[in-house]
């Protein structure tokens, strides 16, 4: 019993060293730069509700980022920043907790409308979906793009589901093609 024991525990060391070293691997991507980093908003409070119809400008109105979500975005920042990950355009969807949570991460924001989730409209998503494909599908000049959006936007284009906060990082291809090349969820952030 002991030596199954021992056995199974080993097999968990060994199976957690492969994880580290893809880890690795996908910061050393990130450094290289000319990834897209796709990223869902920071963690928010889901009590509140998006109100159909208001300005997007008025963050009242929106559901938007708890305590522990500004400080996952500050905590984004600050590992880009400590590993020499190199940033170039950061592009967001205009609601207020994509634009805040870009940031504080990267100081800076440009809104672009095909970020943005339309949800009661699939021919508009398709559009929008076909756009943000478009343009992650070119390596960027500059560092890598970082593009902040929501949950649905993610999924219609790569078919994976991310949590809030979560980076996918896409590999161009050119052509309308990316590969995924992993992923990084908050709780996975090393120290800066």
């Amino acid at each position: 019993m002991l030596t199954r024991i021992l056995a199974v525990m080993l097999a968990l060391l060994l199976s957690a060293a492969p994880v580290a070293a893809a880890d690795e691997a996908l910061w050393e991507l990130l450094r290289g730069g000319k990834q897209v980093v796709l990223m869902r908003h920071a963690e928010t409070d889901m009590a509140q509700r998006d109100q159909l119809g208001a300005p997007l400008t008025d963050c009242s109105r929106q559901r938007n980022l708890t305590e522990g979500g500004r400080e996952d975005s500050r905590l984004i920042g600050a590992v880009f920043r400590a590993r020499a990950i190199p940033v170039g355009r950061v592009l967001s969807s205009a609601y207020c907790r994509c634009l805040e949570t870009a940031q504080l991460a990267f100081g800076r924001a440009e809104p672009w409308l095909p970020l943005q989730q339309a949800l009661t409209d699939s021919d508009v998503q398709a559009q929008r979906a076909a756009e943000i494909r478009a343009l992650a599908s070119e390596p960027p000049p500059g560092g890598n793009l970082v593009l902040v959006s929501h949950q649905y936007p993610i999924r219609v284009l790569t078919g994976v589901q991310i949590g809030e906060g979560e980076l996918l990082i896409l590999t161009p291809k050119g052509g309308g093609v990316f590969d995924v090349a992993g992923r990084i969820s908050p709780e996975d952030l090393p120290d800066p």
